[in-house]
C-alpha cells in the first residue's frame, strides 16, 4: 500500500524560495513520483515527475527553469525545491505515485492530501 505526506507548505515572499517533502511508503522501483498543484478556482495543474529508481526527470515547460523536483531513496522522501516564486505560484502542491512515466493524473493511483502555499508580500 502506497501512502504519501506532504510537509512545508507556508507563506513565502515573491521572489523567495521553499522545498516541500513528501514521506512516501510503499513505492517500488517501477514507480513514478510526480508532483501536482491546484490554485484557487483552477484546474489541477503537472509540476514535475521523477523515476523512483531511474530518476528520470519531466518538468511542465513553465516550470522548468525554477522548480527542481528530486528523491532520497533512503529516507523515502520525494522534494520540490522552488525558486524565484511568484504569485501565480500560489496553489495546494500534491505529490503523487504511480506506474508511468506522465504528466497526466490519471496515471497516478495515489495521492497526498497536500500542501498549501502562499506567496504574499
Amino acid at each position: 500500500q502506497v501512502q504519501l505526506v506532504e510537509s512545508g507548505g507556508k507563506l513565502v515572499q515573491p521572489g523567495g524560495s521553499l522545498t516541500l517533502s513528501c514521506a512516501v511508503s510503499g513505492l517500488t522501483d517501477s514507480n513514478y513520483a510526480g508532483w501536482f498543484r491546484q490554485a484557487p478556482g483552477k484546474d489541477q495543474e503537472f509540476v514535475a515527475y521523477i523515476g523512483w529508481l531511474s530518476v528520470h526527470t519531466y518538468y511542465a515547460d513553465s516550470l522548468l527553469d525554477r522548480f527542481t523536483i528530486s528523491r532520497d531513496r533512503d529516507k523515502n522522501t520525494l522534494y520540490l525545491q522552488m525558486n524565484s516564486l511568484k504569485l501565480a505560484d500560489r496553489a495546494v502542491y500534491f505529490c503523487a505515485a504511480g506506474r508511468y512515466a506522465s504528466p497526466l493524473a490519471r496515471y497516478y493511483a495515489d495521492w497526498g492530501q497536500g500542501t498549501q502555499v502562499t506567496v504574499s508580500s
